[in-house]
């Protein structure tokens, strides 16, 4: 059984009065950030920086990911205000870019997509300047739906492949691999020039071959961006670690990604999907400035 965390997961400490500020800005708004919700290791380094990823559609979840901590269960009705209140905390923030995920909305029939639209479309009136980077669910495969969020033309569009197949039975049994690779492919048949992306985790119990060939399947699916983290239990109820991965590992699986053509890869132990996601979209054609963020 893995016991202790090792050195290098240690996080440091960042400005209290910036994440003050921003926890102010989404409490007025009754707003949630996955930062909050899915107990993120790098909260205080984002809060402190004045970033957060905004999550819509309620903070209750309709899937059963094993290794998530957001919870589960029977989620409202959406918020109609919701979109007005995330562009009013973006422009408040001063966002040069922002991050709207969700929570899996399988009770909606378009899957929360007509949401992510409303969202993009009032951040872009409010903040003209700001590029908007959404994170979405796989919206059960409905390419319509997908349709609704590629419309908005947000700059990134983002869906997690999580783990290996090997393991979606255990970790997301929900889920089905094939169908996220789709909406990988989808976005890129549909959205034109708008970046795809996509995240993996690892310590789950994925072999390196394992890893090779998702990458494969990512960059045959279309995906532009890759984010490579180490798994942290939420807690004792959730799918164990089995690894804690060296950061030398993780330096050759980011090497590996970008030898596959990929074209912004971050890994390391506390990379999460949306980390330092506005120095990735900057970062332009050059790689070896991502590779450092």
């Amino acid at each position: 059984m893995i016991t202790g965390k090792p050195e290098w997961l240690r996080m440091r400490l960042s400005n209290v009065g910036d994440r003050k500020k921003v926890e102010a800005v989404l409490g007025s708004l009754s707003l949630h950030t996955v930062c909050q919700e899915a107990d993120c290791p790098n909260l205080l380094e984002c809060f402190g920086r004045g970033t957060a990823t905004f999550m819509i559609l309620g903070s209750i979840c309709t899937r059963n990911c094993r290794f998530c901590s957001v919870t589960k269960g029977t989620p409202p009705p959406p918020d109609p205000s919701e979109p007005e209140h995330i562009a009013r905390a973006v422009a408040e923030l001063k966002l040069k870019h922002v991050v709207i995920t969700t929570v899996t909305r399988d009770d909606l029939p378009d899957g929360g997509a007509g949401q992510f639209h409303s969202v993009i479309e009032e951040i872009k009136k409010l903040s003209p300047g700001t590029t908007v980077e959404v994170l979405i669910s796989d919206l059960q495969g409905d390419r319509e739906a997908l349709r609704l969020v590629t419309d908005a033309k947000p700059e990134i569009i983002g869906h997690n492949i999580e783990t290996v197949p090997r393991l979606y039975k255990e970790v997301r049994p929900l889920a089905v691999y094939e169908r996220s690779l789709a909406v990988i492919k989808d976005i890129k048949a549909l959205g034109g020039s708008i970046l795809t992306k996509s995240g993996i985790m690892v310590g789950l119990g994925e072999t390196r071959g394992e890893m090779t060939q998702t990458f494969i399947d990512l960059r045959d699916a279309g995906c532009d961006i890759l984010t490579i983290g180490q798994y942290l239990a939420p807690s004792k109820n959730h799918i164990a670690v089995k690894e804690y991965v060296h950061p030398d590992l993780f330096k050759a699986y980011e090497e590996e990604a970008y030898g596959l053509g990929f074209r912004f890869v971050v890994s390391g132990p506390l990379v999460r999907s949306s980390y330092r996601a506005e120095k990735v979209f900057t970062a332009g054609n050059k790689p070896e400035e991502t590779s450092a963020l």
